[in-house]
């Protein structure tokens, strides 16, 4: 059911989200992709989608593999690139031996995932010793169901705050984005990230959680209240 979906709203992703058409991605997301994996040589990028941080990295003398589980994308994510490689493969299963890559990134994919262990302990797998692992998430606070803007009329001024739900309660859901595209969630807090990375020998170096970027507190006044609410998390790791 959830393969599913993402083979069938993928043009929805490619439409909204790449090839120049999110602010977000293209002042925050890929040049700190860029900044964190600068430098290494053999790149795994796990849910590529279409392809966008894999076309990124390339340009930095990186040799970049995209895998992703939806053919949608992989065929649009060929169809885009003139250097990059990219295979069909859960990352439950990276079809890789062990070791093979000195880095590996993982952007907007985690959370949703199901089966969080097995695709952490099958990035530790490929990676080398010493390789460094990005895990970039929608960050839990914003993403926890339950959770949205509140309009205070009653108080005096009125104010807009946003409302945490249910937090600490791990949960999948159906969510409709936009009218008729539906897309699956896996809900945990922060903790359960940490906890699975360091289960599975991965060191946590840095926690990164950047103020949202100018291009998308533009898009509407109301959004300038969101500019302490980090909407990113990134997890900077290394193996071993």
């Amino acid at each position: 059911m959830r393969q599913k979906l993402w083979e069938t709203h993928a043009q929805w992703w490619q439409k909204g989200f790449t090839d120049g058409a999110d602010a977000e991605y293209e002042e925050q997301i890929l040049p700190l992709a860029a900044d964190l994996l600068a430098g290494f040589d053999r790149i795994l990028d796990v849910g590529c989608g279409e392809g966008q941080i894999t076309r990124r990295l390339t340009t930095q003398n990186s040799r970049v593999l995209g895998i992703d589980a939806a053919w949608a994308q992989i065929r649009v994510a060929a169809a885009r690139s003139n250097s990059a490689g990219y295979v069909r493969g859960s990352a439950q299963a990276l079809p890789f031996c062990n070791g093979v890559f000195d880095a590996a990134i993982a952007c907007l994919v985690f959370e949703h995932i199901v089966e969080i262990e097995d695709a952490i302990s099958e990035v530790a797998r490929v990676l080398r010793p010493t390789g460094r692992f990005v895990l970039m998430l929608n960050h839990p606070l914003i993403q926890t169901p339950g959770s949205g803007w509140v309009e205070d009329h009653i108080a005096n001024p009125p104010s807009q705050y946003w409302r945490i739900g249910d937090y600490l309660v791990e949960q999948e859901t159906i969510e409709e984005v936009e009218p008729g595209v539906h897309i699956p969630f896996v809900h945990r807090p922060i903790s359960a990230y940490v906890n699975a990375l360091f289960a599975h020998g991965m060191t946590l170096e840095r926690m990164l959680e950047p103020a949202p970027p100018q291009a998308f507190l533009d898009r509407h006044d109301s959004y300038a209240a969101a500019a302490f609410i980090p909407r990113l998390l990134v997890l900077v790791c290394n193996k071993g």
